[in-house]
């Protein structure tokens, strides 16, 4: 079929979809080339992605959308067990990824992580990981890190897997918003592109979460289950109330200070996003256990995996297969030129962290095209605070940015305070 044919079909099937009516999987594939190829322009590809987050997908259109994803685009494709784990977003500050996938490679098994830039918080995976190393890789280089050194975390924009969903993600990120189906459809189809066959998915949910409710967050884990049963995927999914950041930093190097403090274990790490990455990479190795029959426990493996230092020597063995400084520690990461503290103007007691002023004072600083822009947060929920505790720190390398990021939080408060 030639491209006039397919960009006609393409179209007729977006005004198919704007009525609520289903697509078959050619009517999908067209859309999923044609997007892909950057043929059908970001009008129309707004059009599509507003039809899918008005109207909602059948499951099998999500599996349709996934499969046309992953064929419209590159594969890599690995030997044996394949692990991954992946969080929807929508917190900040809380980069498990990075501690993860480590542990994972530590413990034996292949784990090619590709990660996604900032869409909605001031960091994403890569962001905070280009801190440490280079992100941007060819599929053949991809292939030789994670056959050297057993795993890898990159930016998957560069290697032209599912690039639909790139192209779909740039034209939703100036209004800042992903349907919970296009969010399930970005992460299944890169996993499949990249073999995984064992996958755990954080679903974090809260108030100020991507998904407030249980009941939204059940829907969404049973779509990921069907998903994942029809490429035979391994599939955990963890449903968790999150009500604040796990780590103290929100912003790329402070991101990536609280992961090396995690990993080198040293005193003053974020214990909180210790224990939720712990937890995570046991449910992972628990799913990989299971394959390979081994008695082992992962949540208690993945713990030894950290505190013997296995997992910092496997990251540092990423680092430099990425071409960064293997002997970087987190003292040597550089932080932001201008600073300022942040103080409450009244006492008591921590009562809520709100997500969406977070993310939007950091991004005011700077991050994450800043690298070294965003906020250290010195308090966490149900801590009491008085007018001379800090409540938390702005980091900017731009004077003005700081500025108007101090006025910016006197009307959209982080904190709420009782």
């Amino acid at each position: 079929m030639n491209q006039t044919q397919q960009h006609s079909i393409a179209i007729e099937a977006i005004k198919k979809k704007l009525i609520g009516h289903e697509l078959h999987y050619r009517e999908i594939y067209a859309v999923m080339d044609q997007i892909a190829s950057e043929r059908l322009g970001d009008v129309l590809t707004t059009y599509f992605a507003a039809a899918g987050f008005h109207e909602g997908f059948s499951p099998e259109e999500l599996y349709y959308l996934t499969k046309a994803m992953v064929e419209t685009g590159q594969q890599l494709k690995f030997p044996g067990i394949v692990a991954d784990k992946h969080s929807i977003g929508g917190i900040a500050g809380t980069r498990t990824t990075m501690i993860v996938v480590p542990i994972i490679v530590a413990a034996g098994f292949t784990i090619p992580k590709t990660s996604s830039r900032a869409i909605t918080s001031p960091a994403g995976t890569a962001d905070v990981m280009e801190v440490l190393a280079q992100v941007n890789f060819t599929t053949e280089q991809v292939k030789k890190i994670v056959h050297d050194v057993g795993g890898c975390i990159i930016w998957g924009g560069h290697l032209g897997i599912a690039p639909a969903d790139d192209v779909i993600i740039r034209v939703e990120e100036p209004l800042s918003f992903e349907s919970f189906d296009k969010i399930i459809v970005s992460i299944m189809a890169k996993k499949v592109a990249t073999s995984t066959n064992h996958l755990v998915i954080d679903m974090p949910i809260g108030r100020t979460m991507k998904i407030k409710h249980e009941i939204d967050a059940e829907i969404v884990k049973k779509k990921f289950e069907h998903i994942a049963g029809k490429f035979g995927i391994h599939i955990h999914v963890d449903i968790n109330k999150t009500l604040e950041p796990a780590g103290y930093g929100v912003g790329p190097a402070l991101e990536a200070i609280d992961v090396m403090k995690v990993l080198e274990q040293d005193q003053s790490r974020p214990l909180d996003l210790e224990n939720r990455s712990i937890r995570l990479a046991g449910m992972l190795l628990n799913l990989c256990y299971k394959t390979t029959k081994e008695k082992i426990t992962g949540k208690e493996e993945a713990s030894k995996l950290l505190t013997n230092g296995k997992a910092l020597e496997a990251f540092k063995n990423i680092i430099k297969a990425q071409y960064g400084n293997p002997h970087i520690t987190w003292k040597s990461i550089g932080t932001a030129r201008h600073t300022k503290k942040v103080f409450s103007d009244k006492s008591g007691t921590i009562r809520g962290i709100n997500n969406y002023n977070l993310n939007a004072v950091a991004k005011i600083l700077g991050s994450p095209d800043d690298k070294k822009a965003g906020i250290e947060l010195h308090v966490k929920q149900k801590d009491y605070m008085t007018t001379k505790r800090p409540l938390m720190t702005f980091h900017s390398s731009n004077e003005l940015r700081l500025s108007e990021a101090i006025e910016t939080v006197v009307s959209f408060p982080i904190y709420t305070i009782e």
